[in-house]
């Protein structure tokens, strides 16, 4: 089985690191200031796709201040990566012990994703992994369907293990089994509507799931 996870929100507990480094780009860019909830709606997006979701006439020389600025805030503060959800990794290294497939989707730029893996020293542990600037941003289900391509797999041989609207939107546009968690960035009840095939509390829940 493929088991395709979303990081932030999903497996790193990231949500208040990600919120503080876009105020501190978006106020240093001079724009209005926005709530907490407000930035926590877009995690899991592409940078430019969240930035405009949140500044919806923002112009292009803005967008690009703030994505700038939030990489470098953003850098700065993974130095030191946010911790795991409590029992991710024992579930993450229980699946990979019983063979299944292990990828992530994300959100993430390319440079985030390995910059944490490789600190976390876990570049081997996962078999594969898309990034929002090397295909679509979510919720479209591009970084889906090249992942089921790279392994081999038919969408029902897979399932996306994620904390958001987007990650539970892209899986359904391709009919693809779908687990919601509720500890993430978005309310556990808007991720019901998406039809998942488990909703859980606890990240061990997940082990829970038979195909």
């Amino acid at each position: 089985m493929l088991y395709i996870f979303d990081w932030d929100g999903t497996i790193s507990d990231s949500a208040a690191k990600i919120v503080r480094c876009m105020r501190s780009a978006t106020q240093a860019a001079g724009l209005v200031d926005k709530d907490d909830d407000e930035i926590k709606n877009i995690i899991g997006l592409g940078l430019p796709e969240a930035i405009r979701a949140i500044y919806p006439q923002i112009s292009d020389e803005d967008l690009e201040r703030v994505r700038h600025g939030y990489s470098s805030f953003f850098t700065a503060a993974d130095a030191t990566p946010s911790p795991f959800f409590h029992g991710a990794m024992d579930v993450l290294q229980a699946l990979a012990d019983a063979g299944h497939t292990l990828a992530i989707a994300t959100g993430k730029s390319r440079r985030g994703l390995d910059r944490v893996l490789q600190k976390l020293d876990l570049n081997a542990f996962f078999h594969g992994s898309r990034c929002a600037d090397e295909t679509a941003s979510k919720p479209n289900p591009k970084m889906l369907l090249e992942l089921l391509a790279e392994f081999g797999v038919s969408v029902g041989e897979a399932v996306m293990i994620g904390d958001t609207e987007y990650d539970m939107a892209m899986a359904k546009k391709i009919d693809m089994p779908r687990i919601a968690v509720s500890f993430g960035a978005h309310h556990i009840d808007r991720l019901k509507p998406y039809k998942p095939v488990m909703c859980v509390d606890q990240f061990q829940q997940i082990l829970e799931w038979r195909k």
